[in-house]
């Protein structure tokens, strides 16, 4: 495999505004929130014991996971969102690997709210923090999802704290400037990263 850059981010930071324009540059984008829906598809057994768990009533009528009741389920338990990261997390990993082995462009991003939380970290050769004020995120997310501030505070507060975070960067994106500013910064971020998977081969 070459070489992996890891985002990551607080809910709210605006990652997807960064890998989008990683996409349009021809970089393969591995999502773990979609591998992470991957994996709770109805028929799998993941969902099943998801539902066992927490009753049928976690599920939506035509039998796929109601994600926004399980997402205030387990924010408000802290045992109960153990027990969820303990069942998904290994399948996640698996379906992120499965993914990143079949990327075929220079390098490879891996985009993960969770990448620092969790042993993703072990598969990037660099973290990319993308960085906001906590009131952005709060302001953002709210605006995005329609959840209200209480929510999005414990979301927040589940997450690795920001200060955290950052001294765990390589690369810290500052995503309170302008979109110009951003596709200036996402464009030298790219030239370095082709340089570095270049160097590895």
């Amino acid at each position: 495999m070459g070489l992996v850059v890891g985002v990551t981010g607080g809910i709210g930071s605006g990652k997807s505004a960064v890998t989008q324009r990683f996409e349009q540059l021809g970089v393969a984008v591995v999502d773990a929130d979609v591998a992470a829906r991957t994996v709770v598809e109805p028929g799998g057994e993941a969902l099943a014991a998801i539902a066992a768990h927490f009753g049928s009533g976690i599920l939506l009528a035509d039998g796929s996971l109601d994600r926004a009741a399980l997402r205030r389920r387990v924010f408000a338990d802290d045992a109960a969102r153990r027990w969820l990261e303990q069942l998904t997390h290994p399948l996640i990993g698996r379906e992120i690997r499965e993914q990143l082995a079949a990327a075929t462009s220079a390098y490879v991003i891996l985009s993960s709210p969770l990448l620092l939380e969790t042993s993703q970290k072990d598969l990037v050769d660099c973290v990319v923090v993308v960085d906001v004020a906590p009131q952005v995120q709060l302001q953002r997310t709210m605006a995005r999802d329609a959840n209200d501030e209480a929510q999005v505070r414990r979301i927040m507060a589940a997450q690795m704290q920001r200060d955290e975070r950052l001294q765990l960067a390589d690369i810290v994106i500052d995503n309170s400037r302008s979109l110009a500013e951003l596709d200036a910064l996402v464009n030298e971020l790219h030239r370095e990263f082709l340089c570095r998977a270049e160097a590895r081969r």
